[in-house]
């Protein structure tokens, strides 16, 4: 079971996205609508990835992505972000951040992360 946990605070501009997610029967998906309730997930869940929403009201993603580290070095973390991936790519280098997502992402997104988390995580 891959343990996803989903920081943001707009949930439904992220359905489309997050059924995807949700309705794979190999995905555990929580949804948090802070950084603090992120950090404190990646705590006590020790989830597999942290999907961390361009707009979160008490942090930007990549501050979070640089706690997150310091709590728990294991999470893997995607970022929604409006930036182009090269401006993304020159922002997050060095944070380990598995990939960039769009504003709004869809299905196709859902499963290209999945797909990239498997590979990280060296499963099938």
């Amino acid at each position: 079971m891959l343990r996803i946990v989903f920081a943001t605070a707009r949930p439904q501009a992220m359905q489309a996205f997050t059924a995807a997610l949700a309705t794979n029967p190999e995905v555990d998906l929580k949804y948090v609508v802070s950084g603090a309730e992120a950090l404190e997930a990646a705590r006590t869940s020790a989830p597999h990835l942290m999907i961390i929403d361009s707009d979160l009201p008490d942090i930007a993603p990549l501050d979070l992505v640089l706690k997150l580290v310091k709590v728990n070095a294991m999470v893997n973390t995607a970022v929604v972000s409006p930036l182009s991936d090269e401006e993304f790519h020159e922002a997050s280098e060095g944070l380990g951040v598995l990939g960039r997502l769009p504003v709004n992402p869809g299905e196709s997104d859902a499963a290209d992360l999945l797909g990239k988390l498997k590979v990280v995580l060296g499963v099938s």
